[in-house]
């Protein structure tokens, strides 16, 4: 009895080689997407959950060859995207809005922040709201916005002087008071044997000026183009930054390895206390969750807040920063 196949399973095991071949092509493909992150500032632990997807190999698991490159004293995260060096940055909301109000389009692909981290400390014990008209040191980076909008809503009339990325301002007392990040600055101040009481640090958290502060960002155009690519991201990066919560020593000494590679001078200390602000920052003081979504009502008083005293020229929308 002659054996044959017939014509039709022939087809079907054609057609399935070919299918093979093609998923295995673009699985190929998606292996070898080049992605360049940029966060808003040095290495340090403000930034753990990527350097914790990135090693644990959360992005190349999602088909993409992340490489991490911190700004330099020359360019600026922002300068990057908008050069097209890098295809995402970190942004604090606020300083995202302004550069939207500017006519550069960024579109928000993952917020990790759900609560604002900023601090006035003062000099002399003082109430920093009985200091109008006094010097306060501001970051030159740019991320002050909301202290400014606060500064001008509640009359205080602060003189601003900027600094670049330490205390040293404060320390030698060429200020009465500076901007700080409860996760930075406030335990480098700390580090130096400052003693601070709830009487001269204002936290802007706990007087209506609780405004989310980073989130994952890329320019619109890019975003347009590339939406598959950013959603993969944003979910490897939420995988890293869920990890870190879980895993935070571990992320401890990830992140050691990442400043060291980087060389940046600081000790394990003062970033232990950061990771562990900054994952608490991570929970929406309502909820008590890491919800990792950008709220509707602080994009919005952010806006108001900074239209109205003419930081934006027009209101900046929840809509827009999302790209809906």
């Amino acid at each position: 009895m002659h054996n044959s196949t017939p014509y039709s399973s022939i087809n079907m095991r054609k057609s399935l080689i070919i299918t093979l071949l093609v998923s295995l092509m673009a699985v190929t493909a998606r292996a070898q997407e080049k992605f360049i992150f940029t966060p808003q500032w040095t290495a340090q632990a403000q930034f753990a959950g990527y350097y914790v997807a990135l090693e644990k190999g959360f992005y190349k698991d999602l088909g993409l060859d992340v490489e991490i490159v911190h700004p330099s004293v020359t360019q600026s995260a922002i300068n990057r995207i908008q050069n097209n060096e890098s295809h995402a940055t970190t942004l604090q909301l606020a300083q995202a809005m302004e550069i939207v109000g500017d006519g550069i389009p960024l579109v928000n692909i993952l917020q990790t922040s759900m609560n604002n981290a900023m601090v006035i400390v003062s000099r002399r014990g003082k109430n920093p709201l009985e200091q109008q008209g006094e010097k306060v040191g501001i970051w030159q980076a740019g991320f002050g916005q909301i202290a400014i909008c606060m500064s001008i809503n509640d009359n205080l009339g602060y003189r601003w002087v900027p600094f670049a990325n330490n205390v040293n301002l404060f320390i030698e007392g060429a200020v009465d008071a500076t901007l700080a990040m409860s996760y930075n600055e406030y335990y480098q101040l700390k580090q130096t044997g400052i003693e601070f009481t709830e009487d001269n640090v204002y936290r802007f958290c706990d007087h209506g000026y609780n405004i989310q502060e980073d989130g994952l960002y890329m320019t619109l155009e890019y975003y347009n183009k590339h939406q598959d690519q950013a959603r993969r991201f944003a979910d490897a990066s939420r995988k890293g930054w869920e990890y870190a919560m879980e895993n935070p020593e571990e992320t401890l000494d990830i992140v050691m390895r990442m400043v060291q590679k980087n060389n940046i001078p600081t000790n394990s200390v003062l970033q232990k206390l950061m990771l562990d602000e900054v994952i608490r920052l991570l929970h929406d003081r309502e909820s008590g969750k890491a919800e990792f979504r950008l709220r509707k009502d602080m994009v919005d008083k952010a806006s108001r807040y900074m239209y109205e005293i003419g930081m934006l020229n027009r209101p900046v929308t929840y809509e827009e920063i999302l790209a809906k």
